[in-house]
């Protein structure tokens, strides 16, 4: 997988290199800001620079944003694996074993009080 992403890489980086070579030729004028026609807020600049300066305004606030997600996704993963660890190593709680002379209600042996089986009612 990693030979395929360098491969794209690569390539769209040849693409961006060729436009930038053949475009730079003479400085167009961007306006910024508008405003009147002595206040305009003018760059010169060639058409090659002006597209890598848009492509990046384009794509580092989005890249920016994917990996704080990216963080953020993973240190809630990170939070939970820690959790379940943790979890895993307390030992269960069993209950407490009845007394050597207690007497057993044989009434209710073997059900669960919460519990009636099917067709059996439960005292209230």
């Amino acid at each position: 997988m990693n030979v395929v992403r360098t491969v794209v890489w690569m390539v769209l980086t040849a693409l961006v290199v060729g436009f930038v070579v053949l475009n730079w030729g003479e400085p167009q004028q961007v306006k910024i800001w508008p405003g009147g026609a002595a206040d305009d807020f003018l760059f010169e600049w060639p058409v090659g620079f002006m597209a890598l300066m848009f492509f990046l305004a384009g794509f580092v606030p989005m890249w920016l944003y994917h990996r704080g997600v990216k963080w953020g996704l993973n240190r809630r993963i990170a939070a939970l694996e820690n959790a379940a660890r943790v979890s895993a190593t307390v030992a269960p709680l069993s209950p407490p074993a009845p007394a050597a002379g207690a007497a057993v209600d044989d009434d209710f042996a073997g059900h669960s009080p919460a519990v009636a089986a099917p067709g059996e009612s439960r005292p209230l």
